[in-house]
C-alpha cells in the first residue's frame, strides 16, 4: 500500500511553501538520523525512569515497610511534576527555541535520579521523584515537537512515532529486564538505590551529544531568522551536522523576492480559544484516558502479580513479556502513520484496547492467558499513545506548537498520576476484573473524543497553521493538487 500524496501549502506564505517543498525534496538524510538518534537516547532513559516506581515498589515495601498508598504517592508526584515540566518547557520552547530545553530537561532528570539513589528517608525520595518528573515531562514534550518539525508531511508521522517505539516500546519492554538485572547483581535491602543510580549515569552521557542538535528550521522561520533556517536546511541536505559547508544554498528566497518577514506572535492563550481551544480540549480528554490506562498498568502490574502469589522476579519477568506488546504497538502506530488517517488508527486501537481490557479482567485465569491479554492490552495502549503524539503537534501552528503540545501531554501526565489511585482502589475492592473494567471504559471515552479534532493525515504543517477551523477535511487531505510531489518517487539529494 502506498502513502497518499501530500497536499500543497496553497494557503501558506511563500517562505513557508518554500520550506515545506525543500523539506520534501530533502527527504530523510544522515543528518535527520543523527538528530533522531540523539533525541531517542534521551527518551529511552526517560522511559526506564518512568517505570522505576513500579520496579522498586516491592523492594521498598520489604526494606522500608513502604505502604501501597506511599508508593502510589511517589507515582502521583512524579507525574504531577511531569505535567509542570511539560508546561514550563512548552512556554520556554516557544519563546526561546526547542533545542536548549533538551539539555536542561535531561540535566534535571539525572539530578533527580541521583537524589533518589542517595535518599536517607522516604520524603527525600519523594523530592527526587518530583525533580525526575519535571525533567522527564519536559523532555518528552520537546522531543515530540522537534521531531515533528524536522520532517516533511510524508515522513513526519513515522518520525514522531519512532519516539514511542523507543520510549513506550523498547523502554517499557526492557524496564522489567533492567530491574531483574539490577536486583540479580546487587542484593540486600538497599538494592533499589542501585537502580536509581544507574539510571542517572547514561542519561548524563547524552548531554554531550545534545550539543550537536540544531534548532528546527520551522521554528527559526517563524521567528524571522531566515539565514539561520537556511543554514539548518543546508545541514539537513548535506547529511552532516558539523563541519564547514561548501557552497551553501539559499533555499528560502521569498524574502529576497519582496516578502516581508515578521516574527510570528506566539500568544499562548491562543491554544485555549476558538478552534485551537476545541482541539486542546478534545485531545486533552483523549490523552488523559490513554495515559491513565497505561500508567495504571505500568505502576500496578508487578504489585498485582505479587499479590496473586508470584515472586518479585517472576512478576518482573511476566511484566517484561507483556511489555513486548508495547514495542509492537509503537511499531504498528509508526508504520500506520504513513498510510492510514490518524483518527481511523485511534478509533480502531481504542476498540481493541477495550476488548483486551475486558479479556484480561475476566478471562486471564492462567499464566499463558495473563501474558497474552497483557501483551494485547499494552499493544493497544501504546498504539494509542504513539498516534496521539503524532496527531497533537500537527494541530497547532508553529508559533504555539510547543506550548499546545505540552498542554496535551501535561494533561496526560496528570492523568498518569491520578488514574492509578482510582485503578488501585478498584483493584483493592473489586479485584482484577474491577480494575480492568475501569480501564476498558476509558478506551470507550477516548474513541469518542478523538472524533472532534480535524484530520491531519497528508497535510503539511504550514497548511495546518493557516487552517484553524474545525472543518474535518479528511477527504481533502487525500486529494492530489497541482504541484504535489509524488511520495512514491525516489528521494532526491538537494545539490
Amino acid at each position: 500500500m502506498e502513502a497518499l500524496p501530500t497536499r500543497t501549502t496553497q494557503d501558506a506564505s511563500p517562505r513557508h511553501r518554500q520550506l515545506e517543498d525543500t523539506l520534501d525534496r530533502i527527504g530523510v538524510t544522515g543528518a535527520h538520523k543523527q538528530i533522531g538518534a540523539m533525541v531517542l537516547l534521551g527518551v529511552f532513559f526517560d522511559a526506564l525512569e518512568q517505570n522505576a516506581v513500579g520496579l522498586v515498589g516491592p523492594v521498598l515495601q520489604e526494606s522500608w515497610g513502604t505502604t501501597a498508598a506511599e508508593l502510589g504517592f511517589l507515582n502521583t508526584i512524579t507525574f504531577t511534576a511531569a505535567a509542570l515540566g511539560r508546561l514550563t518547557t512548552g512556554i520556554i520552547g516557544d519563546k526561546l527555541g526547542r533545542r536548549s530545553m533538551l539539555t536542561v530537561n535531561l540535566l534535571l532528570f539525572s539530578l533527580g535520579a541521583l537524589i533518589c539513589a542517595f535518599a536517607p528517608v522516604y520524603s527525600v525520595v519523594a523530592i527526587g521523584r518530583f525533580v525526575v518528573g519535571f525533567g522527564l515531562g519536559g523532555e518528552i514534550a520537546i522531543a515530540v515537537t522537534m521531531m515533528s518539525e524536522f520532517f516533511a508531511a510524508r515522513h513526519r508521522g513515522s518520525a514522531v512515532g519512532i519516539i514511542n517505539v523507543t520510549a513506550g516500546g523498547l523502554g517499557n519492554m526492557l524496564a522489567p529486564g533492567f530491574g531483574v538485572l539490577v536486583f540479580t547483581v546487587f542484593s540486600g535491602p538497599d538494592r533499589w538505590r542501585w537502580l536509581f543510580g544507574l539510571l542517572a549515569v547514561p542519561a548524563l552521557l547524552v548531554l554531550f551529544y545534545r550539543r550537536f542538535v540544531p534548532e528546527t528550521p520551522r521554528y527559526l522561520l517563524s521567528r524571522g531568522k531566515v539565514d539561520e533556517a537556511n543554514d539548518v536546511l543546508n545541514r539537513l541536505a548535506s547529511g552532516r551536522l558539523r563541519g564547514r559547508m561548501d557552497q551553501p544554498q539559499r533555499f528560502i528566497t521569498a524574502v529576497e523576492s519582496g516578502e516581508r518577514v515578521v516574527p510570528e506572535r506566539n500568544r499562548l492563550r491562543d491554544v485555549f480559544a476558538g478552534a485551537l481551544g476545541r482541539r486542546t480540549l478534545s485531545l486533552g480528554a483523549a490523552v488523559c484516558m490513554s495515559y491513565g490506562a497505561q500508567i495504571s498498568v505500568l505502576s500496578l502490574m508487578p504489585t498485582i502479580l505479587v499479590a496473586q502469589g508470584y515472586s518479585i522476579t517472576k512478576s518482573l519477568l511476566f511484566t517484561l513479556v507483556m511489555q513486548s506488546g508495547s514495542l509492537l504497538g509503537a511499531l504498528a502506530a509508526s508504520t500506520a502513520a504513513r498510510y492510514i488517517p490518524r483518527k481511523v488508527v485511534l478509533t480502531v486501537a481504542a476498540g481493541l484496547g477495550c476488548a483486551s481490557a475486558f479479556c484480561f479482567g475476566f478471562l486471564a485465569s492462567s499464566v499463558p492467558l495473563i501474558l497474552l491479554f497483557g501483551a494485547a492490552f499494552n499493544f493497544c495502549v501504546i498504539m494509542l499513545n504513539t498516534t496521539i503524539w503524532i496527531f497533537t503537534p500537527e494541530q497547532f501552528p508553529t508559533r504555539v506548537r510547543a506550548f499546545g503540545t505540552s498542554i496535551i501531554l501535561a494533561l496526560g501526565s496528570l492523568a498518569g498520576g491520578l488514574t492509578p489511585i482510582l485503578a488501585g482502589a478498584a483493584f483493592d475492592r473489586y479485584g482484577v476484573a474491577g480494575m480492568f473494567t475501569l480501564l476498558g471504559a476509558l478506551f470507550v471515552g477516548l474513541a469518542v473524543f478523538v472524533q472532534f479534532p480535524p484530520e491531519t493525515f497528508g497535510r503539511s504543517m504550514e497548511e495546518m497553521a493557516t487552517d484553524e477551523g474545525d472543518t474535518d477535511r479528511t477527504s481533502a487531505s487525500t486529494s492530489t493538487s497541482a504541484g504535489t510531489a509524488d511520495p512514491t518517487m525516489r528521494e532526491k539529494d538537494v545539490k
